[in-house]
């Protein structure tokens, strides 16, 4: 059984009627999921509820500013608003955010109890999100959060955190690129939203890789830099642990970026990924045709299943 982390609760976290990052991206993922061939091999679990994660706050306040998570709880308390123009806040967006960061940590928690996969199905998404703000469809830096609870756990001493999302996750790189226990590799389009992730970035110690790929580019251009480029970087850095940030707008179909992929794309992706580790924790950034990031996240949870089970 591979382990899917989701709630209804976050279909809460209440973005606008034309917002890319809405509440069908993820009401899509699951009804694709439970109708698929394998979908007796997924085990639906519910988040822990961020109150009873007796580390978050802590952890949160690893990643960011006091000041930002007490103005962003503000901010939903006060009836909602905008963090910029493309990052609402609405009433439950708060309470919502911090239950998507829960679930990752579950995430992690299922992937060391098990050694195999999990896959955390939350929003809003956490890429873009830096220390001291949220920005692009982003709260909380899920991921490095993610990375850094996994630190704590005894057996871990490496994270590598590869992000396929189409963009670049500034908010992530700029949090763990001076921790020399985390490694961070993004491949993503450039020129692009938000215009970061320069091939020069390399991290504090030497510990991040970015792989900016020109509009229009296709599987063609992705295989290569994974067999030469990625995964030498993560096998490199032998991490206990691999978290991907897995976005899905890469898609040819996607609205809001120019490159070619296609959703069976993603399941040679994972394939790479199980070739490094099996204690893979996947979890969901970008994505915005509904039914091609249905198709991919499948794509890569079929493959899972067929290489470990």
């Amino acid at each position: 059984m591979l382990p899917v982390i989701y709630s209804d609760e976050f279909l809460d976290h209440e973005t606008g009627k034309y917002h890319p990052e809405r509440p069908e991206r993820l009401i899509a993922i699951a009804t694709a999921l439970k109708e698929a061939a394998f979908a007796e091999k997924i085990a639906w679990r519910s988040p822990t509820p961020a109150p009873e994660k007796s580390s978050l706050m802590s952890l949160l306040l690893n990643a960011h500013t006091p000041a930002y998570v007490k103005k962003l709880g503000e901010i939903a308390s006060n009836g909602g608003s905008y963090l910029d123009g493309d990052t609402p806040v609405s009433p439950r967006s708060y309470d919502v955010a911090l239950l998507a960061v829960s679930a990752w940590l579950d995430g992690v928690d299922a992937v060391l109890a098990t050694a195999n996969p999990a896959f955390v199905l939350a929003r809003p998404p956490g890429h873009h999100a830096e220390s001291d703000t949220g920005m692009g469809f982003c709260l909380f830096s899920n991921a490095a959060i993610a990375a850094l609870f996994a630190l704590e756990q005894p057996e871990i001493n490496r994270v590598a955190i590869l992000d396929w999302d189409v963009h670049h996750g500034n908010g992530t790189q700029a949090i763990v690129e001076t921790h020399p226990q985390i490694a961070y590799c993004s491949l993503h389009q450039y020129p692009c939203y938000p215009g970061t992730g320069r091939a020069t970035e390399r991290g504090s110690h030497d510990n991040v890789l970015n792989l900016p790929i020109p509009p229009g580019s296709d599987i063609s251009i992705y295989q290569p830099l994974f067999e030469k480029k990625v995964m030498p970087f993560l096998s490199d850095f032998q991490p206990d642990l691999l978290i991907v940030s897995a976005g899905y707008d890469a898609n040819a179909a996607d609205p809001l970026a120019s490159i070619n992929l296609q959703p069976e794309d993603y399941a040679l992706f994972t394939d790479y990924c199980l070739g490094l580790t099996r204690k893979i924790l996947f979890g969901l950034e970008g994505g915005y045709d509904l039914s091609t990031l249905a198709q991919s996240v499948a794509a890569t949870i079929e493959r899972c299943l067929i290489e470990i089970w």
